[in-house]
């Protein structure tokens, strides 16, 4: 199994060897926890600490901040290999479109404080935009930021955030200015450990990615200082929002890649070893066919995941093509997975099968990073001018 395809301009020699050595550690250190981390309901910070220490959080980030100074194949390599070996519970997706919002947005001082944190895994970081009355419509916000003195005091709730009992550091969305709508959002950092006002609710219970840490998040009089703002000035957070959504929602259709990629490995090695009516369950037609059908599509999505990975190097990735690839990556992943767990019958529905915890996590990938129905209607109406 491979992220790479033959033809895919961006790959260099590098992005294999990195593809060989992330690989030989999640094999090493993810594989033999994953179960033990969906009963938990998290992923120990050791591992976090043992990835930044083997360089898997770095790819993208510049020397000088820790990194390794790559562009975002790299990022793109992590969560292929970690979605490959059947693990959707590690927030690593996370922390790299984090790592994206201050090295594109942040100071000078930002990027010194927390990239090289963000790359060693002593920081794990968290998204705050989703409240409990607002999902998609991002501009719809409640969450405030008013100004005290020299610092920001923040209020309001976030519900369904990824590393939310874990992170060290959350980008909060939120309205510095109630009046001014979509124009009057802002992102705001905020470091979790002694802030006062700051509270997390209970880890919530989910129907899939149940080896990761999903919260609800609660600011009451936060204080942050206003140096915590990313960028220059108020008011930007919708739009820095909107241009790093391409590569949130590529995250996604890399995911999905990887967990079908899996699935079908281990479909066909449990159709080869099952027998019914005295033959191998992979002898008959209909198996066959189900999983030429799967592969086909897998070698579909492979090709168009290249692709917009090539295009996100090149600056190129537009708004439409993003939301073309979270919706079919998604689309295809629950598609795929429904197939693969039929033809492991009634073991299928058994959690101990990794075809049944595939399935549950599948499921929300059309849903967060912006509905399904949102990506097409984003679709249509580049379309529609």
């Amino acid at each position: 199994m491979s992220l790479f395809t033959s033809t895919a301009a961006w790959v260099t020699d590098e992005h294999r060897m990195f593809a060989e050595m992330a690989g030989r550690f999640l094999d090493d250190a993810l594989v033999p926890n994953t179960e033990k981390w969906a009963e938990n309901g998290a992923v120990d910070r050791a591992f976090w600490l043992q990835a930044g220490q083997t360089g898997l959080m770095a790819g993208s980030i510049a020397e000088e901040y820790g990194g390794v100074g790559g562009g975002m194949g790299f990022d793109s390599v992590t969560l292929y290999e970690q979605t490959a070996r059947g693990d959707a519970g590690w927030g690593y997706g996370i922390q790299s479109i984090v790592t994206h919002y201050i090295n594109t947005y942040g100071s000078e001082d930002q990027k010194q404080k927390w990239l090289p944190k963000l790359a060693s895994g002593e920081m794990i970081s968290a998204l705050a935009m989703t409240e409990p009355g607002t999902g998609s419509d991002v501009q719809a916000v409640k969450t405030t930021a008013e100004k005290d003195g020299n610092s920001y005091r923040l209020n309001g709730s976030k519900i369904f955030i990824t590393n939310g009992q874990s992170a060290d550091l959350v980008i909060v969305a939120a309205k510095t200015d109630k009046s001014l709508g979509a124009k009057g959002v802002s992102l705001i950092a905020i470091e979790t450990e002694g802030a006062e006002g700051f509270r997390r609710g209970r880890n919530l219970k989910k129907l899939g990615m149940k080896g990761n840490d999903t919260a609800e998040l609660f600011f009451e009089d936060v204080k942050v200082p206003m140096t915590n703002l990313l960028g220059s000035e108020e008011g930007q957070g919708f739009y820095q929002l909107m241009k790093q959504l391409p590569w949130e929602r590529l995250t996604i259709g890399i995911m999905a890649l990887g967990a079908i990629d899996f699935a079908i490995s281990e479909t066909v090695k449990y159709v080869q070893e099952r027998k019914a009516f005295g033959q191998r369950v992979m002898d008959f037609q209909n198996t066959r066919f189900k999983l030429a059908e799967c592969k086909t599509k897998a070698e579909v999505l492979r090709s168009f995941v290249n692709d917009c990975i090539g295009k996100l190097e090149a600056g190129e990735l537009d708004a439409a093509t993003a939301s073309m690839v979270k919706y079919w990556g998604s689309e295809v992943q629950n598609e795929v997975m429904h197939e693969c767990l039929q033809l492991f019958g009634g073991y299928g529905f058994m959690t101990e099968y990794p075809i049944a915890r595939l399935y549950a996590d599948a499921r929300v990938q059309m849903i967060y990073g912006g509905t399904n129905e949102v990506m097409k209607e984003l679709i249509a109406r580049s379309l529609d001018v």
